[in-house]
This record gives C-alpha cells, sequence and structure tokens, in this order.
C-alpha cells in the first residue's frame, strides 16, 4: 500500500545521502592521498632500497624516476579513458592494479623487480588519479557541498608529498624499505571494496577511441618528463635532454592538430578556451615547481647541513602539512565571500614570503631560525593556492569532459614536480661555492623566482570577474 512521503522520509534520504557522500569523499581523497605519496615516500628510505637490493648510483633515481615517468606519460590517456568507459571503472581499476603492483614491489628480490613494479604503480596511477578528481565533479552537486569535497581534494594532492616524506622516514626507522611498498595494500583493497558502495558510475559514451591522440600525447609527455628528469641529473645540455626535450615539443606541438580532426579528441581543445581555466593550470604547474624544488633542497639541507637523520628530518615537515591542511579547510568558507582570484593571490604571496626568506639560508643556521618559518608560510600559502586553483579549473567543466580537465589538472602537478627540481638543481649547480648552502641559497632564489611568476598569474592571468565568479558558484 502507498502512502504520502513525509518529512521524516525526507530527513532519512538526506542523512542517507549525506552518509554515502562522506564515505564517496573519503575513498576518493585517500586514493588521491596514497598517489601522491608513492611520489615521495620512498625519497628517504632510498639508500635503504640501495643497500638491500644492490642498486647503483645511477640506477638508484630511477626508484621515483620510473614512477613519475609512469604517471605523468600516462595521465591524459587515463583521464579519457575514463570519459569514454566510465569513471567508476576505470578508478576502481586503476586502484586494484596499483595495489597489486606495491605488493609486487614490496616481494621485489632485485632491482629490476623493483624497478619494474613501480612503473606499473605509476601506470595505473595514470588511470586512478583522473578518474577521483572527475567523480568529484560527477558526485558533489555544484554549490558549498563541493567546494569542500574539492578542499579535501586539494589537501590530499598539496599535502601528499610532506606525508610521504614523514611517513617514509617512519616506515624506513621503524620497519624497512618494503613496508614503504607494503603499505599501500590495505589501503588500496579497502578503496577497491567501498568503492562500488560509495559511488556512483558515470555514463559511458560511444565513441571510437582516438588512437592517434593518443599516441601524441602519451609519447609526447613521456618525453618531456624524461628530459625534465635528466636536466636535473646530467644537465640541460646533454644530448639525451636535448633531444627528448625536442621530440617532445614536436608532438606536443602536433597534438593540437591531431585533436582538431578527430571526433572524439583524447583532450578536448575546448578545455583551453576559458581564460579563467588555463591560469588555473598555469598555477598549478608552478605551484607544484616551486613546492617540489623546495623540499627536494631542504631535505638535503636538513640532512646533510643540519645533520638530521630520516626520521626527524621527515617530522621537520610536518608542520607545513598542519598549516596546509587548516588553511585548506577554510578556504571554501572563504570562496563564497572573496571568490577564487583573490585567495590565489594573497596564497602566492605567502609562498614569495617563504621562498623569499629559505633564500638567507647558512651552514650556521639552525631549524626554527631558517626552516619553520618558510614551511609554515608555504604551507599556508600552497593551501589557498591549491584549493582554489582546483576550483577554478573544474568550475563548470562539461561532466563528459571532467576526466580530461581533472588529467591536464594533474599532468601540470607531475609536469612541474619535474620542471621545479630540474630548474633548481640546475642553479644549485651553478652558484655552488665553498659550502653546500652556497648553492641552496642560488636554489632557493630560482624558486623565489617561480612564485613570483605564480603571484603574477593569478594577479593578471584572471578575468576580472573571476571573483564573482567564484562567488556565485560556491553559494550555488
Amino acid at each position: 500500500m502507498l502512502h504520502a512521503r513525509t518529512a521524516e522520509d525526507d530527513l532519512d534520504d538526506d542523512r542517507r545521502g549525506g552518509r554515502r557522500g562522506r564515505l564517496a569523499l573519503g575513498v576518493l581523497a585517500a586514493c588521491q592521498l596514497v598517489l601522491v605519496v608513492d611520489a615521495s615516500i620512498v625519497n628517504i628510505a632510498l639508500p635503504s632500497v640501495q643497500r638491500g637490493l644492490g642498486f647503483s648510483d645511477a640506477g638508484l633515481s630511477w626508484v621515483v624516476n620510473a614512477y613519475t615517468l609512469a604517471f605523468g606519460g600516462l595521465l591524459l590517456l587515463g583521464g579519457r579513458a575514463g570519459d569514454l568507459l566510465g569513471h567508476r571503472r576505470t578508478f576502481v581499476a586503476g586502484v586494484a592494479l596499483f595495489t597489486a603492483a606495491s605488493f609486487a614491489g614490496g616481494l621485489a628480490g632485485a632491482p629490476a623487480a623493483l624497478l619494474a613494479a613501480r612503473a606499473a604503480q605509476g601506470a595505473s596511477a595514470a588511470l586512478a588519479g583522473p578518474g577521483s578528481l572527475a567523480l568529484i565533479a560527477t558526485t558533489f552537486p555544484d554549490g558549498p557541498r563541493r567546494s569542500r569535497a574539492l578542499a579535501v581534494f586539494a589537501i590530499a594532492a598539496s599535502g601528499g608529498m610532506v606525508v610521504g616524506l614523514v611517513l617514509g622516514g617512519l616506515l624506513t626507522a621503524w620497519a624497512s624499505w618494503r613496508a614503504v611498498m607494503f603499505v599501500n595494500v590495505p589501503v588500496g583493497a579497502a578503496i577497491v571494496l567501498l568503492a562500488p558502495r560509495a559511488l556512483r558510475e558515470s555514463p559511458r559514451r560511444r565513441a571510437r577511441f582516438d588512437l592517434g591522440g593518443a599516441l601524441t600525447c602519451t609519447l609526447g609527455s613521456v618525453l618531456l618528463v624524461y628530459g625534465l628528469i635528466r636536466a636535473a641529473g646530467h644537465g640541460w645540455g646533454e644530448v639525451r635532454t636535448v633531444g627528448a626535450l625536442c621530440a617532445a615539443a614536436v608532438l606536443l606541438g602536433l597534438f593540437p592538430l591531431v585533436e582538431a580532426r578527430a571526433a572524439q579528441p583524447v583532450m578536448p581543445l575546448g578545455l583551453w578556451s576559458e581564460r579563467d581555466r588555463v591560469g588555473a593550470f598555469a598555477m598549478r604547474l608552478l605551484l607544484t615547481a616551486a613546492m617540489s624544488g623546495m623540499m627536494f633542497f631542504l631535505t638535503l639541507f636538513v640532512q646533510g647541513v643540519l645533520r638530521y637523520g630520516p626520521l626527524a628530518t621527515g617530522f621537520g615537515f610536518l608542520p607545513t602539512t598542519v598549516v596546509l591542511v587548516a588553511v585548506s579547510r577554510a578556504v571554501p568558507r572563504l570562496l563564497p565571500r572573496y571568490g577564487a582570484r583573490p585567495l590565489m593571490v594573497a596564497g602566492s604571496v605567502l609562498c614569495v614570503a617563504g621562498m623569499a626568506w629559505l633564500t638567507q639560508v647558512s651552514a650556521d643556521g639552525s631549524y626554527l631560525s631558517l626552516i619553520l618559518g618558510p614551511v609554515l608560510l608555504f604551507g599556508a600559502g600552497s593551501g589557498m593556492v591549491s584549493v582554489s586553483a582546483t576550483f577554478a579549473a573544474m568550475a563548470s567543466v562539461p561532466s563528459g569532459e571532467a576526466g580530461a580537465a581533472s588529467a591536464v589538472l594533474q599532468s601540470m602537478q607531475q609536469v612541474g614536480g619535474s620542471l621545479g627540481v630540474a630548474v633548481l638543481v640546475t642553479v644549485d649547480d651553478a652558484t655552488r661555492g665553498a659550502t653546500p648552502a652556497d648553492g641552496m641559497r642560488g636554489a632557493f632564489t630560482a624558486g623565489l623566482v617561480l612564485t613570483v611568476a605564480m603571484t603574477a598569474v593569478a594577479a593578471f592571468g584572471f578575468r576580472r570577474g573571476a571573483e564573482d565568479q567564484g562567488r556565485s558558484g560556491s553559494q550555488n
């Protein structure tokens, strides 16, 4: 027998929807955190990996680079696969493969086995990563709920780099480097089990796969990331570096021409037609470049100059994460009042201040006088920039292109990370004097230039009505 719905029935539906929304956000944020953490978690464990498996000095860097290369090179392909095949389906498949690759990496008994596992982790992360942000766009309606969800995602994306350093130090000190691989397994298994309950599948689209665009963008992206990695280790003038970057420039230059002729392009060119979205992509690139370079050299400074151990080094970066999370949680409440553009400007200025402070590092300094203040400033600034830029990049993206937009945003993060380290390493080599701190001051000065450029993009790279759009979008 049918009965009329009551206010209690509506309230029960809202509660169930709220619980499902929280579960969905937890699943998606946990996935993004794991994927970003894995880009940095092995850094502190590298000496233990070298001792355990007998890596050469040259081969050891590829424990990190194999992941970065596969992840950054395949992101656009993974994002479009989700748009065409369904984001939840692609997301779950990516997480399942990532979990299996992590387990294989923990069992690796030879360098080649670990490098293969790291490359498989990166490739599967390229499937899961774009889907996590695209599912936020399709799961949460436009307005305050989506703004809060994007803030949580941005916390995971930006804070994961620092969390990886802390967690890597803990696991290496208390267990072994293999724990760095195995820690992903229970988290990945939980995500695979919970995702079908928490996430709705996006509609599949009947379309021919753009093979030409997929090959062009994948090869171009892989060569670009590889060239930047080579530049950091061998210099910008080295033959393979120049060859990789030139080939990447040719392929990525041809990519828009290929896409313009494709019926269902891997990356819809319309994503680049809005000035605010392009500005948000640039902000993500510059923020990650500055942050990655800063963390790379701070790790060297704290361990090599201040003589901290791996565990103390990891905890030294913990204030960055605490401040970043606190500020990122506040941004969704500020967006309706101020909009995205002013918050990005304010956050960029804080990053400039933190990086300018770091240019004063010296061998006779201390953690409290040289490190704590800058990382607090940079953590606060990056929290404001990351959430606001993510909001601006995903605003008004058609549901059928959410995966591609997410992939571009995350590609900016991967390319930015490699670019930042390459640029700062180059400047460090060119300015190194009697002590390591001399070159590091030069490296942090290069980082300062990146943050100033980020401030310029925030101030002038968005339409003047962008703040009004941000306010209305957050309130709807």
